[in-house]
């Protein structure tokens, strides 16, 4: 006799667990009751119906469902097993004594309203938890909401994901679907798998409606009948049903309910804070009552009757009345003493979309971190949790402020006070990001163009290819509506401004210049990058310019190098900016830096002018000079310093940029890339000016921080080119014809290589692990082994001369000494703080060169801002009504 399912899982699982009896059956999985046997106490196991676990699989079942099982919350039913036994995939989860949501409502029909809102309250409070987990439910449903002494507990948290995700689109070869038909949301309707948060909050409000109202807010005769009105049906609202229903929590479904996972609440949270608020409205109020043959009128309906249509009275009157004409205003916000804005990264400013208050990123006691300066407020406080964040961007509701925490991991912070959460985890290198209107992250990937994913997380997406004559996309801004998206292309011929349609895929150049926004006024808004910011009409329907651009305000403060000026406008028409020196330029100041941090400068009185975001200098061996990157006349070019009071003098002289020098190991040769953007090639030239410059390598991709080793015979690279982003890569001169790929990654980024001075060892940075660390390995045989040698953060790795220490930096200024072993192998013996540099001294990431190490090791080349703050007066200019002048100024043709 054939065994049954039951008895074949008693006989797989003996010794673990003892199956009682069935419980019931659901869309993927037979419930059972069993004893777990080493800890003495009922479970709940599910087996996952068998032609589902066919498609699945069980080794990617099993692996994808680990990523719930350390979800630990008050509303969260845990996952305490799971595995496979006899072909069965099952799950073990706890057995709760009490009734599922389904059943009281299938019993009481409608809960009071009271007890609906707290289950809703704390559902969502638990979906927030997991979504800031990376996790999403996507089958939220009454059946899945266990009741236990009255509170409610999600069950099979992430089953769903785990199915969806691990069988991928071979679920709809079954006829199975990851979802109930009553509760899907319009994107899981129509087939999308990459759902996000969003269909969660869609679930809940379909869940909290039926609590209210007795039944789902759609209902068909067949499961397709129920999805047409999903997707085109009209917004359900749970007031027209029930007159007791207060007008926030009706607004809060109906919001929850949207068809456009934008247009529903962002996050799980706000959802919550919805229910809470009795002010929250979303669209047009519903009035108890107003749908025929439902309900009675009594005195209440009638006067809310009466109350409605003198609102709507009102609202015609508003929309016809003369529309009045808003003052502008200019004045400047000044910051207190020891704060300033921190102008080395782009997108340093933000404005809420009313034009309230501002986000910056600003420096006071040598931390730079984001401040909140409300304009009806005399002094800005720090916004906790965003030490070392830059590039803030409000929400769309103002509610949140998201910004570069790490490497490039993309963090929010709610306003309100709510602990900050990573929203993308690792975006790859990109320095540019977006929070649309529509729902999405726009952001600058590796292979220079822009890229878009879910707000709520989720699979990304390409949205512009590089044409010819491109290097870089990126600061760009979704239009109203989707129409398309603004953004700025950075190629060999300058900075330009274009549009994007989304319909049409059609790309327009509009205009040279940066840092585009689109006003309601009708205009684009835009920044030259000589410092002069310009307006033009624009016709949003056509996507086109319609008249000149005029020139608004003069000496903006604008960084060319990354393509970004200091100002940021509002929705409501506030504009905020800083002025100050045009450029990336200051005066800097070589200092040695003692170990214990003392700093001398290399030579009273002498300054030179050098990019502020990159480059370097590099120290002769003998250290006797130093090859420095300087500005002069527009162009960058190679600078010899004679230390002890002899001549500074140029040593390039070509048109092309040129940077990153290095001295070789004779002394005799300087050398250096020379190149545009994204196209630098390897020179080098006499140290003493005599001869002509020689072609070192030219390679397809862009070579920057050259390094020789001790001997002369390899150098390394670190590289920028498209999707491969940054690597390092090294070369024989003379032997090689191509570059040798030594530590190369499609998903992480590699920067600041280092040779050990046997030429044994490679040091360089990478964020592999989320956050920028400095790693050594073999060389040239990279791929022998790996040593972290950092714990807290590091780059910028520089090997002692005598071999046994390398220097690095932290991200806080802290300068690192890492005491080592090579010999029998490779060991990190101790990690010592030298000292920590402020925010005068000029530091890069693992991509720039800030420092050398002396002959003797005993002292630091180190370069301090000696010139003018670029942040000018140390304040912002605020202009209120912006949109007036624009029309006043500019007019449309």
């Amino acid at each position: 006799m054939t065994a049954s399912p039951v008895e074949r899982l008693n006989a797989a699982l003996d010794g673990r667990y003892a199956i009682e009896r069935e419980l019931g059956e659901g869309g993927m999985a037979t419930v059972c009751l069993a004893d777990d046997l080493k800890h003495e106490r009922k479970v709940a196991l599910k087996v996952l119906k068998p032609e589902l676990a066919a498609v699945v699989g069980a080794e990617r079942f099993l692996a994808e469902i680990k990523t719930t099982a350390n979800l630990t919350h008050p509303h969260i039913l845990p996952l305490h097993d799971s595995g496979e036994a006899d072909s069965f995939l099952f799950y073990v989860m706890p057995y709760v004594e009490g009734e599922t949501l389904q059943n009281r409502i299938a019993r009481e029909h409608q809960l009071p309203v009271d007890d609906a809102v707290r289950i809703a309250t704390n559902v969502s409070e638990a979906l927030d938890y997991a979504h800031r987990h990376g996790v999403i439910h996507r089958d939220i449903k009454p059946a899945n909401i266990l009741l236990q002494d009255g509170k409610p507990v999600i069950s099979d948290f992430g089953i769903a994901l785990a199915v969806g995700v691990a069988g991928g689109g071979r679920l709809t070869e079954t006829g199975l679907s990851v979802g109930t038909p009553h509760y899907m949301s319009p994107e899981q309707a129509t087939g999308d798998l990459s759902v996000g948060a969003a269909t969660d909050i869609y679930a809940l409000g379909c869940a909290l409606y039926e609590m209210l109202v007795g039944e789902p807010p759609y209902t068909g005769s067949t499961a397709q009948a129920i999805l047409g009105k999903i997707i085109q049906g009209k917004t359900a609202s749970a007031a027209e049903e029930r007159a007791s229903v207060p007008q926030n929590v009706d607004a809060a479904i109906r919001k929850a309910l949207e068809k456009l996972p934008a247009d529903r609440f962002v996050g799980a949270q706000d959802f919550s804070k919805a229910l809470g608020d009795p002010g929250f409205r979303h669209g047009v109020e519903v009035t108890a009552g107003m749908v025929g043959g439902r309900g009675h009128w009594n005195p209440l309906s009638i006067g809310m009757t009466g109350v409605a249509a003198l609102a709507v009275m009102f609202g015609a009157w508003a929309l016809t009345r003369p529309e009045t004409t808003g003052q502008v205003s200019r004045f400047e916000v000044t910051l207190p003493d020891g704060l300033e804005p921190n102008v080395a990264y782009p997108g340093g400013v933000t404005v809420s979309p009313d034009g309230s208050e501002i986000v910056f990123r600003g420096t006071s006691e040598g931390l730079s971190r984001l401040w909140r300066r409300s304009l009806d407020q005399l002094t800005p406080t720090p916004i906790p949790g965003t030490d070392a964040a830059w590039a803030p961007r409000y929400s769309p509701d103002g509610t949140m402020v998201a910004f570069f925490a790490g490497g490039n991991a993309i963090t929010t912070v709610s306003l309100a006070g709510a602990p900050p959460m990573t929203l993308v985890v690792e975006l790859a290198a990109g320095g540019w990001f977006l929070w649309g209107t529509d729902g999405w992250l726009y952001f600058t990937n590796v292979d220079q163009t822009i890229w878009r994913v879910p707000v709520e997380g989720g699979p990304w997406e390409q949205v512009t290819t590089l044409a010819e004559d491109d290097a870089v996309h990126g600061h760009g801004e979704v239009l109203p509506d989707g129409r398309g998206l603004l953004f700025t292309r950075q190629g060999f011929g300058g900075i330009q401004v274009a549009v994007l349609s989304f319909e049409t895929g059609e790309v327009t150049t509009l205009f040279e210049g940066l840092d585009a926004h689109y006003a309601a006024s009708g205009h684009i808004v835009y920044s030259s990058v000589e410092g002069t910011l310009l307006a033009a009409p624009f016709d949003l329907g056509r996507l086109r310019i319609t008249g000149p651009s005029r020139s608004l305000v003069e000496g903006l403060l604008v960084n060319g190098g990354n393509g970004s000026s200091y100002s940021a406008m509002s929705e409501s028409g506030v504009l905020v900016y800083l002025t100050g020196e045009v450029g990336g330029y200051s005066e800097t100041e070589l200092v040695w830096v003692s170990r214990s941090g003392v700093a001398q400068p290399v030579e009273a009185g002498w300054r030179f002018e050098s990019p502020t975001d990159d480059f370097g200098w590099s120290l002769s061996p003998d250290g006797t000079q130093v090859a420095v990157t300087g500005h002069v006349e527009g162009n960058l070019d190679i600078w010899i310093k004679e230390l002890s009071g002899g001549p500074f003098e140029r040593l390039t002289f070509d048109e092309a940029l040129q940077a990153y020098p290095v001295w070789a190991p004779d002394d005799r040769m300087v050398s250096y890339v020379s190149g545009q953007l994204l196209g630098f090639d390897v020179w080098q030239r006499r140290a003493d000016g005599t001869g002509s410059p020689e072609l070192v390598h030219d390679d397809e991709r862009s070579l920057l921080q050259p390094r020789w080793s001790s001997n002369g015979e390899w150098m390394v690279f670190r590289t920028t080119e498209g999707a491969v982003g940054r690597d390092i890569v090294g070369l024989r001169p003379g032997v090689d014809t191509a570059v040798v790929s030594l530590v190369v990654s499609d998903e992480f980024t590699e920067w600041g290589p280092a040779l050990s001075p046997d030429g044994r060892w490679l040091a360089y940075s990478s964020d592999q692990t989320g956050r920028e660390e400095v790693y050594v390995r073999p060389f040239p045989d990279v791929g022998s082994s790996l040593h972290q040698v950092s714990v807290g953060g590091g780059s910028n790795p520089c090997w002692a001369h005598g071999g046994g220490e390398i220097f690095y930096l932290e991200e806080d200024g802290r300068f690192i000494s890492a005491s080592l072993q090579t010999e029998p192998a490779f060991r990190v013996l101790t990690r010592e703080t030298l000292f920590t540099l402020g925010p005068e001294y000029l530091l890069g990431d693992g991509g720039a060169d800030y420092y050398e190490v002396a002959p003797d090791d005993q002292r630091f080349l180190m370069g301090r801002r000696a010139g003018e703050s670029l942040a000018g007066p140390g304040g912002f200019v605020v202009v209120q009504n912006f949109f007036e002048e624009l029309r006043r100024l500019v007019p449309a043709n």
